[in-house]
């Protein structure tokens, strides 16, 4: 069982920073694939990007490249989010999410039935 604990959301304004942070209570984080998912009210949850197991490889959704940067830090549990030029249009709750471990990705990382854990999630609101 890996908790995961999502933090750094807030509200700013448009063209502001915000880094979220997901911390994973796990001694083998670094054999989980990372995912960072957002839901906007009304609308489904989708796929914002990803880090492989080793942190060779991210996957970012077409609206975040460029400007949201995924990372992670295996020293410290932790997977971070930098996210740059928010638009209105990001506002959502940022879910981040673990897959099942074993340093083997059970499917496409862009895709919520690829992991197993989740994150209560944490809001981030970009006014105009």
């Amino acid at each position: 069982q890996v908790q995961l604990v999502e933090s750094g959301g807030g509200l700013v304004q448009a063209g502001d920073s915000l880094r979220l942070s997901c911390a994973a209570s796990t001694r083998t984080f670094t054999s989980y694939a990372m995912g960072w998912f957002r839901q906007a009210p009304g609308k489904e949850r989708e796929f914002v990007a990803a880090i492989n197991w080793s942190a060779g490889r991210t996957y970012y959704t077409d609206s975040a490249k460029g400007r949201f940067t995924i990372s992670r830090d295996n020293t410290k549990n932790t997977v971070y989010l930098q996210m740059n030029s928010l638009k209105p249009a990001d506002t959502a709750v940022y879910y981040c999410a673990a897959d099942g471990g074993g340093g083997k990705a059970r499917g496409p990382l862009f895709s919520s039935l690829s992991y197993v854990y989740w994150g209560q999630g944490t809001q981030v609101t970009v006014s105009s």
